[in-house]
C-alpha cells in the first residue's frame, strides 16, 4: 500500500528509505537483533531513519522471520525479500518492484544504529537535480591510518562532485611525498556507505552483471561506474558508527555505559 502523503521536502518526489537487514551475516550472525542499551540494532536504525523529513516511508527489507517479528514488535514496517541477494542494493530493488509509486530510494545501512537524519536529508537533496541518477556521501579523511585502511574505501571526485573512482587502496597516489605525510599533501575522502537511487536507475544497475573492477576491489559501485553511470557525491561532516563485528558492539556498549 502507498502512503496517502508521498510528498517530501524534495518537491514532487516521493522518497522511500529501505533498510536491508539479513540474519546470516558471515562476521556477525544475528547482528540486526543485538541489544544496544535496551534496544535492538534494527530498531535504533529504523527510529533514526524515521526522523528524516525527506522520507515518505521507511521499510526494513529482510529474508528472516526473526527480524520481521522484531520490526513488528516495535511498530515498524517490513518487506520480505529473497535470501540469495548479494548486496543491499539488490534487496532494495526487489522491494521497489512491489512498493510502487516512489521516485527515489535511499538505501540505509542496517548496522549504523546512530545514523543522523541529517545525513539522509543531505543525500536525498542530491536528487533536486534532475540529471542525478545515483548518489552517495563522502567524508574528508584527516588521519593517516584511514588512508591506508583497506576496510575504509576511498573515493576521488571531479570538480562537480561526481565520483571518478572508489578503491580500497589509497587514492590518489602522492608521488612527491612520503606515505606518512600524504594527508597533508592532498584532501582524501572516504566513502560513507549510504546510497540513493532514482527508481529506474536502481532497476537498471541491478540487472548488470558483476564487472571486472567490482570483482577486483569487491566494491559494487564500481560496476555502475564501469557501465557508464555516474554517482553524485556530497560531503558530510558527520561521522558514522558501524557495527561490523562482535568486538565493535562490545566497544560501543562499553562507551555507552561510560556515558
Amino acid at each position: 500500500m502507498i502512503d496517502k502523503n508521498l510528498k517530501s521536502p524534495l518537491g514532487d518526489l516521493a522518497v522511500i528509505g529501505i533498510i536491508p537487514a539479513r540474519y546470516a551475516s558471515t562476521r556477525f550472525p544475528g547482528k540486526p537483533l543485538v541489544d544496544i542499551a535496551g534496544k535492538t540494532m534494527i530498531q535504533r536504525v529504523y527510529e533514526q531513519a524515521a526522523k528524516s523529513k525527506s522520507l515518505s516511508k521507511v521499510v526494513v527489507a529482510t529474508d528472516d522471520e526473526r527480524i520481521a517479528d522484531e520490526v513488528k514488535r516495535f511498530g515498524g514496517e517490513f518487506a520480505f525479500t529473497a535470501a540469495h541477494h548479494q548486496s543491499g542494493t539488490d534487496r532494495c530493488a526487489e522491494v521497489i518492484e512491489t512498493l510502487t509509486g516512489y521516485d527515489i530510494v535511499i538505501n540505509i545501512q542496517g548496522d549504523e544504529p546512530f545514523i543522523e537524519p541529517a545525513q539522509i536529508n543531505l543525500l536525498a537533496s542530491c536528487f533536486n537535480e534532475e540529471k542525478v541518477q545515483l548518489a552517495t556521501l563522502i567524508k574528508s579523511i584527516q588521519s593517516q591510518e584511514s588512508i591506508y585502511n583497506p576496510n575504509s574505501p576511498k573515493v576521488v571526485i571531479d570538480v562537480n562532485g561526481r565520483a571518478m573512482y572508489f578503491s580500497r587502496s589509497p587514492i590518489p597516489f602522492i608521488r612527491n611525498g612520503e606515505p606518512g605525510v600524504w594527508a597533508e599533501k592532498h584532501q582524501f575522502y572516504k566513502h560513507i556507505g549510504i546510497y540513493g537511487y532514482r527508481t529506474e536507475a536502481l532497476k537498471a544497475i541491478t540487472k548488470l552483471p558483476p564487472s571486472s573492477l567490482e570483482i577486483a576491489e569487491s566494491l559494487e559501485q564500481l560496476r555502475w561506474i564501469e557501465n557508464g553511470f555516474y554517482i553524485q557525491t556530497k560531503v558530510t561532516d558527520l561521522e558514522t558508527v558501524a557495527i561490523d563485528t562482535p568486538e565493535d558492539l562490545f566497544k560501543l556498549n562499553k562507551l555507552l555505559k561510560a556515558e
